[in-house]
C-alpha cells in the first residue's frame, strides 16, 4: 500500500492531529464540563418558567405577563450573544465562559428577592445577558479543540446537558415550590448553579488550538457579514429560531394547561411532567448518528416531523396522550437544534464563535417570541393556539430544509456542467 493511499493518510492526518477525540485525553473531563456548563446555562435561563402559575398568582399577573420573566432572560441572552462572542475571541473561550457564569450565578443568588414582577424582570434579562458568553463560546472551543468526526458527538453532549440542566431545574422547583414557595425554588436553583459553574472550571482543560482575534470594529462587522451573506447558515439560524418557538411556547404554557381543568394537577406533580427532558438528552447525543445515516437535510426533516406529530398528540384530552406529545416535541427539538447547531460549527471556516453567537441569537430570539406568543395564543385560543404556532414553525423547517436541499443540487449541476 503507498503512502499516497487514502486509508494510509487518513490514518497518519488523524495521529498528527492533536486535537482532542474519543478515548483520548482530557476527552471525558472536556465533555463533563460543557455539560455541566449547559446545565448550568439551562437549569438558571428557564429557572422561572415551571413557576410561572405561582409567579402569576403573587404578582396577580396573566400568563402572557408573567412569560415576560422567560422572555427577558432569553431575549437578554439573544441580545448580548454576539458581542459576548466578539470577546471570546479576543480573550479566549474558557475565560469568556468562566466569567459568564460567574455573573449569572451571582444574579441568580438575587432573584429570589425581588420585591415586584418588573423587578425580576429586570434581573431576568441580567441573567440572560450574562450567560450570552456561554453557549456560542462553547460551540467555538469545541470546533477549535475536538477533531471534526466528533465534533457532532460532542456538541450533542453540550445540548445534552441543556436538556439535563432544564428538566432537573424544573423538577427541582416544581416540588420546593409546592412546599415553600416559588422564591425558595429559585434559590435552590441558585445554588445548584454555582456548584455547576464550580466543577466546570476545575474540570475544563485548557485550550491549545484558541488563537486570539481582533475586537476591531470593521473586523468583526465583516465577520459578520461574511456569516449573513453565506446561504447556508443563514438557513441553519432560520431552522434553529423556528425550533425554538416551538420549544419555548409549548414549555411556557404547559404549567397553565395542567393546572387547568380537566388535570388540576399539583405544582410538584407539574414539575415532574419536566422529566421528558430525558427525552431530549438522548436524542441530542444520538445527533451525531443521525446525520450518519439520513445525511444533515434528513435528519432535520425527521426531527421537524417528530416535533409536529408530538404537537398534535398532545391536543387530545388525556394526560398519557398529552405526556406522549409532550416527549415527541422534546425528542424533535433536541434532534433539530444538535444537527443545527454542529453544521454551523462545522461550516464557519473563521469566527467561529460569531457564527456561533449568530446561531445562538436567532435561536433565543426564537425562544422569546415562542414564550410570548405561544402564551398570547393560549390567552385566545387555548392549547390548540400555542400547537397552531408550533405546526407552522415546523412547517417553516421543512420547507427551509427542502429548499437547501434543492439549491444544492442546482449547484451540484452547474459545477458539473462547468467542468464539462
Amino acid at each position: 500500500m503507498s503512502p499516497a493511499d487514502p486509508e494510509v493518510s487518513t490514518a497518519v492526518g488523524a495521529a498528527s492531529d492533536s486535537r482532542m477525540a474519543p478515548g483520548g485525553p482530557g476527552y471525558r473531563r472536556m465533555n463533563l464540563a460543557l455539560f455541566l456548563a449547559g446545565a448550568a446555562t439551562f437549569v438558571l435561563l428557564y429557572s422561572t418558567q415551571a413557576l410561572l402559575p405561582l409567579i402569576s398568582g403573587e404578582f396577580r399577573a396573566t400568563a402572557s405577563e408573567a412569560s415576560w420573566t422567560v422572555a427577558a432572560a432569553t431575549g437578554g441572552l439573544a441580545v448580548f450573544v454576539v458581542p459576548m462572542s466578539a470577546l471570546s475571541e479576543r480573550f479566549g473561550r474558557r475565560t469568556v465562559m468562566t466569567a459568564s457564569l460567574a455573573v449569572a450565578v451571582t444574579v441568580g443568588l438575587l432573584v429570589p428577592f425581588a420585591p415586584s414582577l418588573g423587578t425580576l424582570i429586570v434581573l431576568r434579562a441580567l441573567q440572560g445577558a450574562a450567560l450570552a458568553g456561554l453557549p456560542a463560546s462553547a460551540q467555538a472551543y469545541l470546533a477549535e479543540e475536538v477533531r471534526p468526526r466528533a465534533l457532532v458527538t460532542a456538541i450533542g453532549l453540550f445540548v445534552a446537558g441543556n436538556s439535563v440542566g432544564g428538566m432537573s431545574g424544573r423538577v427541582v422547583t416544581g416540588w420546593v415550590a409546592q412546599e415553600w414557595g416559588w422564591r425558595v425554588a429559585v434559590g435552590v436553583i441558585g445554588v445548584i448553579a454555582v456548584a455547576c459553574a464550580v466543577a466546570f472550571r476545575l474540570l475544563l482543560p485548557a485550550p491549545k488550538h484558541f488563537k486570539a482575534g481582533s475586537l476591531h470594529p470593521r473586523t468583526l462587522a465583516r465577520t459578520v457579514r461574511d456569516h449573513l451573506t453565506d446561504p447556508l447558515l443563514r438557513r441553519l439560524y432560520v431552522i434553529g429560531a423556528l425550533f425554538m418557538t416551538v420549544f419555548g411556547g409549548v414549555y411556557t404554557v404547559i404549567g397553565y394547561r395542567l393546572t387547568g381543568a380537566p388535570f388540576s394537577l399539583p405544582q410538584g406533580i407539574i414539575g415532574s411532567v419536566f422529566l421528558v427532558y430525558l427525552v431530549g438528552t438522548v436524542s441530542a447525543s444520538a445527533a451525531g448518528r443521525l446525520v450518519n445515516r439520513l445525511g444533515r437535510r434528513g435528519a432535520l426533516c425527521l426531527a421537524a416531523a417528530t416535533t409536529a406529530a408530538g404537537l398534535l398528540i398532545s391536543l387530545l384530552g388525556t394526560l398519557p396522550l398529552v405526556l406522549l406529545g409532550m416527549v415527541l416535541i422534546t425528542a424533535g427539538f433536541f434532534a433539530g437544534h444538535a444537527v443545527a447547531a454542529s453544521t454551523v460549527s462545522k461550516t464557519a471556516t473563521h469566527g467561529r464563535a460569531q457564527a456561533s453567537g449568530l446561531y445562538q441569537s436567532a435561536y433565543y430570539i426564537g425562544s422569546s417570541v415562542g414564550s410570548t406568543v405561544g402564551a398570547t395564543a393560549f390567552h385566545v385560543a387555548g392549547w390548540s393556539g400555542t400547537v397552531g404556532v408550533g405546526l407552522l414553525a415546523m412547517l417553516g423547517v421543512v420547507t427551509i430544509t427542502l429548499f437547501g436541499s434543492r439549491a444544492a443540487r442546482a449547484a451540484a449541476r452547474r459545477e458539473t456542467a462547468a467542468v464539462r
